[in-house]
């Protein structure tokens, strides 16, 4: 470990000493006040922490953004106070001690960790603005990254755009080399400063740098990345955690195209972004354009945000909300969406799986419904069975979780619509018929799916070539979509 660094082992032991964990937190704060704290509010947290514990000085001091006497804060971290106020963690009086950065526990793979961040702005009301250098913490977008990774072991993985290094936390359990980059020079020296709070730093090696430019050459296993996907203008600051300076959703084109040129045989690139929805085109039409031939494709549009509603959470987002030039900002901002055509704004996930050559398979879906989480099992079942070699000697087997679903009056013969639904993973439906539905409830692994279609067409008393030539193509979309497995 670094000289500079060593200070995070024992403050590693005292946060751990102190019970300063998740559920640890969690427990101490009670479901209130924690429910509070998400919502940026710190009066209840106030009034569960006044008993002068090391875990309830920790709690005030990180969380709540409180100073603490310092004679609480020696009895937290003990002989640390002068050596973090040195480096720039905390600030000292002669006889308070505040927080310059955020410390929050994290629990990730039943692992507890800790995140060091620049402070969390917005607390009960107050000034949200942030500087263009500001370096985020913990947020819904990169939990929600998080959630969506495949946690597989691999040899390298890349974290690009690593902000505070959340996601290059993440990948050191499961990787034998993390790769992690990023322009902010804060941000990169929060990383190293996360990994070696973690105990990962021989894992993770930090790299100064635009996106694939510190890695040219080389090639992963697994890339994670939310990167700065704000679609605007780029007439205000630029606030580099969310803003990339490129014109629209290029930089996620740039690296959708990109990507495969850095992943190993059967790699996976999995990107969190946002992307325009044009007037004059499908939103999946156009984000095709960006795949290669070379990688299997999964993307998802999670949800879709009209110009007026995104320009107003991010304005809320930079702390502008209110401000004297708000109006105008915001004006601006719908002018140029306007000009570019832009009728919405889409959300979700691109997932690419490196195929090594040959034929691609490109699955474009709208899916705004809750799924699972961690979602990433329902992105890996999908890389194995979408290629899967299905055909009428095949034996399939219906998975646990499909529910099929009727609707129309109560006893009748023949339903109105016949709904097959997962219960997991991403949880999805399609409407069938009553011949899909029969081959859905017949698929046990004990007959072929030649000999179930030939059955179903004697019952049904129809063309049996025809039922085979129609409905393999269906069941082959019923593996590949997750409602039948290959036995």
């Amino acid at each position: 470990m670094p000289s500079s660094l060593d200070f995070t082992a024992p403050l590693r032991d005292s946060l751990e000493r102190a019970g300063f964990t998740y559920d640890g937190v969690a427990d101490l704060l009670g479901r209130e006040a924690h429910d509070a704290l998400m919502r940026n509010e710190t009066t209840p947290g106030r009034r569960r922490t006044t008993g002068g514990s090391p875990a309830e000085t920790l709690v005030r001091l990180f969380l709540l953004q409180v100073p603490v006497p310092l004679a609480d804060a020696e009895r937290a971290l003990p002989g640390q106070v002068d050596r973090l106020a040195a480096e720039g963690l905390l600030a000292q009086s002669v006889s308070e001690v505040a927080a310059r950065l955020d410390i929050r526990p994290y629990a990730a793979d039943d692992t507890d960790l800790w995140v060091v961040s620049d402070l969390t702005p917005g607390l009960d009301g107050g000034p949200q603005r942030v500087g263009a250098d500001h370096v985020l913490g913990i947020s819904g977008a990169s939990s929600s990254l998080a959630q969506l990774t495949l946690r597989r072991p691999v040899a390298r993985s890349l974290d690009l755009g690593t902000g505070c290094g959340v996601q290059a936390l993440h990948l050191a359990g499961h990787s034998d080399r993390v790769v992690a980059t990023d322009v902010n020079a804060r941000a990169l020296r929060l990383t190293r400063l996360n990994a070696a709070l973690n105990g990962v730093a021989d894992r993770v090696e930090v790299r100064d740098g635009s996106y694939f430019e510190p890695v040219a050459g080389e090639r992963f296993d697994l890339i994670a990345t939310n990167p700065p996907f704000v679609i605007s203008p780029g007439t205000g600051e630029r606030l580099v955690y969310r803003d990339s300076g490129l014109p629209g959703d290029r930089v996620v084109e740039d690296i959708v195209r990109a990507a495969p040129d850095h992943l190993t045989e059967g790699g996976w690139c999995q990107v969190l972004a946002n992307w325009v929805i044009a007037r004059d085109q499908p939103w999946d039409e156009r984000l095709a354009g960006w795949l290669a031939g070379d990688c299997d494709a999964l993307v998802v549009q999670r949800e879709v945000l009209d110009p007026a509603a995104y320009v107003e959470l991010w304005l809320k987002d930079a702390g502008l909300h209110g401000a004297p030039d708000y109006l105008d900002r915001y004006d601006t901002w719908l002018s140029w969406f306007d000009d570019q055509g832009v009728e919405a704004i889409g959300f979700g996930w691109v997932n690419l799986r490196a195929t090594g050559g040959g034929d691609v398979v490109t699955d474009m879906l709208e899916w705004p419904y809750d799924v699972e989480q961690p979602i990433a099992p329902a992105i890996g079942a999908w890389g194995e069975t979408v290629r899967a070699d299905v055909g009428l000697d095949s034996l399939l087997v219906t998975r646990e979780d499909v529910r099929q679903e009727t609707v129309g009056p109560v006893g009748v013969e023949d339903p109105e619509a016949i709904v097959l639904r997962q219960q997991r993973g991403l949880r999805r439906a399609r409407q069938a018929d009553t011949v899909e539905a029969a081959l859905v409830g017949a698929c046990d692994g004990d007959l072929t799916l030649g000999q179930i279609l030939d059955a179903v067409a004697q019952l049904t008393g129809a063309d049996a070539d025809q039922v085979r030539t129609t409905y393999l193509p269906v069941a082959r979309d019923l593996v590949r979509e997750g409602f039948l497995d290959l036995a």
